[in-house]
């Protein structure tokens, strides 16, 4: 059938089992929201206060349904507020396929109103970037753009479609994405190298190797990344721990992975880890790293970290391998093929009784909690199954170390960017895949100042959570840093003219409490509950740090 390329684009779409789309309309995208409204049963459009929060939300979406987030934007500066969005997707690994449109192919490098070029400037923070300039290009773009999001290691990829293309007409014929595997719809050049570079696990003289080398160790840990909740291996990481009796620690990515309670269970490792994770980590002779990329935020220096440890390094993307740290030995493949072929070579090689001892020694007993660290335990109390979105900083720090994650894709968090402002929007996609699931978002005023309007998006598109935010009317970790490397010059980090939060939430039609103390952050906490939402803000002191802290090997506090 002939259809217009706006047509083609939502056929497509339709085609991937899209129904939830986050977005703000302009100008140049009219053709395709004209075409989205003759399909609002189909597909569910969310408009969010900015471009930035649709970014967000069709990644928290993504994150936690495990399908493949959506999000339009139009031309210009419609397209470059997605960016930051795009790139917190592409650093922490999340299948959202971004749409722009454009000016008509024939004003394109003209300076025409609400021109940029989208496409060179996301390309190296999207594993794909496509210009479509014509109609009959859209079909085989859109497919391959949802293929590859998803095939090998997971990212973002973004499609722009000039106007001429969205209003042309070309010929459409149905193709069920069933037809092909998930490498099918790509081009042969793509093909050949997601399938040589990560998506089968390496062969059974590898996996022999990492075997031989655990049963030789006498202190081993194993290391799970977000890698390990991309591919859902966390059932097989639990596994192969509990077969051979070997510790955990977790990145922040990989939070979710092991169950909080699990004895052999340390907590997040890293700057900001937790001592047992950390000391493991020091004193460890064999490290098994599972989907973790070593960013600086896990290792502080290179030369100090796990100083003893032979590194077996598994990765689905061979160019994670001896980036960051060099390994003894690697496997490249899907975290959970790996894992699974692991459980079947690997028998517990060791008896490891003395070595878990000796970290339990830096567990954390009975200790004062600080006062943001107490209103996390309660939220864990109140509702350990619920999902977790946070911004960046101390809150989401305090979080990461003080919530008892139970399942893999739990928290939602920017971890490799580090995007301030990220939560609330991330919080909202979370709902729309999970409308019956309960979300706290936990932020801090910093991270909240950058985008509350999306609290507007929350009461119109009926999209409830609980949002808990630490206001110490500082940008907290940043203080923290000028504490430590500064001589306590707080330079430009006071936020003391907060607004009045209260009000704020019952402008947008959101009900708000302070909450002093922990025992009135409960109380609060289970009336937000039983109305669904709310904003409960919670004073803290500004000079609550997180500690201890590494700092280029060494504690700090």
């Amino acid at each position: 059938m002939v259809l217009r390329g706006a047509e083609i684009l939502i056929k497509c779409l339709l085609e991937q089992g899209v129904d939830t789309v986050f977005g703000y309309p302009g100008v140049s995208i009219l053709e395709v929201y004209d075409e989205l409204y003759k399909h609002k049963a189909d597909i569910r459009h969310i408009l969010t206060a900015h471009e930035q929060g649709a970014a967000f939300a069709a990644d928290g979406y993504a994150r936690a349904s495990g399908k493949t987030g959506v999000c339009f934007a139009t031309s210009g500066p419609g397209a470059t507020n997605l960016v930051t969005g795009i790139a917190a997707a592409f650093m922490d690994s999340s299948p959202v396929v971004f749409i722009t449109c454009n000016v008509d192919d024939k004003l394109l490098g003209k300076d025409a109103f609400q021109e940029v070029d989208i496409v060179g400037i996301s390309m190296p923070i999207t594993k794909c970037s496509y210009l479509v300039d014509s109609a009959d290009k859209i079909a085989p773009v859109v497919r391959e753009a949802f293929a590859l999001a998803r095939a090998g290691r997971k990212g973002p990829v973004l499609i722009d479609i000039t106007n001429n293309a969205a209003s042309e007409k070309a010929e459409y014929e149905y193709i069920s994405p069933d037809t092909a595997g998930s490498t099918g719809r790509l081009s042969p050049s793509y093909r050949e190298k997601i399938l040589n570079s990560s998506a089968r696990p390496d062969g059974a003289a590898a996996l022999d190797k990492a075997a031989s080398m655990l049963y030789g160790a006498e202190k081993p840990l194993i290391l799970c990344g977000g890698g390990v909740i991309s591919s859902g291996a966390a059932p097989e990481l639990q596994r192969f721990a509990e077969k051979n009796g070997v510790p955990v620690a977790a990145t922040l990515m990989g939070l979710g992975s092991m169950p909080g309670d699990s004895p052999l269970y340390l907590g997040m490792a890293g700057v900001f880890g937790t001592s047992a994770a950390n000391y493991a980590l020091q004193s460890c002779d064999l490290l098994i790293a599972f989907g973790v990329r070593f960013s600086d935020r896990l290792i502080g220096s290179a030369e100090a970290f796990a100083p003893n440890a032979s590194l077996i390094h598994v990765d689905i993307d061979r160019a994670e391998i001896g980036k960051n740290i060099s390994a003894a030995h690697h496997i490249v493949g899907d975290a959970k093929a790996v894992l699974s072929k692991l459980c079947e070579h690997s028998s517990r090689g060791g008896n490891y009784e003395e070595w878990l001892q000796d970290i339990a020694l830096h567990l954390p007993g009975d200790r004062q909690l600080l006062f943001p660290e107490k209103i996390i335990k309660e939220i864990c109390r109140l509702a350990p199954d619920a999902f977790i979105t946070t911004d960046v900083g101390q809150h989401q720090l305090w979080a990461c170390r003080e919530f008892d994650f139970t399942f893999p894709g739990q928290l939602i968090t920017s971890g490799g960017y580090g995007a301030m402002g990220f939560g609330l929007g991330a919080a909202l996609g979370v709902r729309a895949a999970f409308p019956d699931r309960q979300i706290v978002h936990i932020t801090g005023d910093g991270s909240f100042g950058m985008n509350m309007n999306e609290l507007g998006t929350e009461r119109r598109e009926k999209l409830p959570v609980i949002t808990v935010l630490f206001e110490n009317a500082s940008l907290g970790l940043v203080r923290q840093n000028q504490r430590l490397k500064c001589g306590r010059r707080y330079s430009q980090t006071d936020l003391s003219a907060n607004p009045d939060y209260i009000a704020l939430a019952a402008a947008f039609g959101i009900k708000a409490e302070r909450c002093k103390t922990a025992e009135e952050f409960t109380a609060a906490f289970r009336r937000a509950q039983k109305r669904g939402s709310g904003l409960l803000v919670c004073p803290v002191n500004k000079n609550d740090i997180i500690k201890p802290m590494l700092d280029k090997g060494r504690l700090k506090y």
